[in-house]
């Protein structure tokens, strides 16, 4: 495990709700890499630097994850702060936390990002009016299931499988404490 350089942390920012997350950068080209640490960085309040591992499932991408702790919401801001750039697939996770749902967003370049809520567990939570509109098309199985897929964002977990599995075993740094 590497170590985190953090920048201090106003006290007003320490007084509300904690919650934890993971970044993970599925395949990033080595160009990226440093504006990758700068955007989460700038999410997290923090300076951040990440050790970066080639990504077997793609030649010249590199892997890295991310720990964090920090008030609810982090997750939608490093999300964002990543979302959009070629040739990046990530994943971000926040945990539930005093009256707030876990989020998990996912990022491919050809298919844009995906959010979904997530229960203590980390399961995809679809809201009724989701699976209502989906039983809209329930005498058509075929569109019946791709409503369904769709809610649940099983492209994007299609897409990313072959990284997360590249990456199982990569080493995780862990950042504490921030924002």
């Amino acid at each position: 495990m590497g170590k985190a350089t953090l920048e201090p942390i106003r006290e007003d920012d320490m007084a509300g709700a904690i919650t934890r997350g993971v970044l993970f950068v599925h395949s990033a080209p080595r160009a990226l890499c440093p504006h990758v640490e700068w955007a989460a960085g700038n999410a997290l309040g923090a300076r951040v630097s990440l050790d970066w591992t080639p990504q077997p499932a793609g030649p010249s991408f590199y892997r890295a994850e991310l720990s964090w702790q920090a008030a609810p919401g982090t997750g939608a801001r490093l999300a964002s702060a990543l979302r959009g750039w070629a040739h990046l697939r990530y994943e971000v996770t926040e945990e539930p936390s005093a009256g707030v749902d876990g989020s998990r967003w996912s990022h491919t370049p050809e298919l844009g990002i995906f959010h979904a809520a997530t229960d203590v567990h980390g399961n995809v939570v679809v809201p009724e009016d989701r699976i209502r509109a989906a039983l809209e098309h329930a005498a058509d199985p075929d569109r019946l299931r791709a409503e369904l897929d769709l809610a649940l964002g099983q492209a994007w977990d299609d897409e990313l499988e072959p990284f997360r599995y590249a990456g199982a075993g990569a080493p995780v740094r862990w950042l504490h404490r921030v924002g």
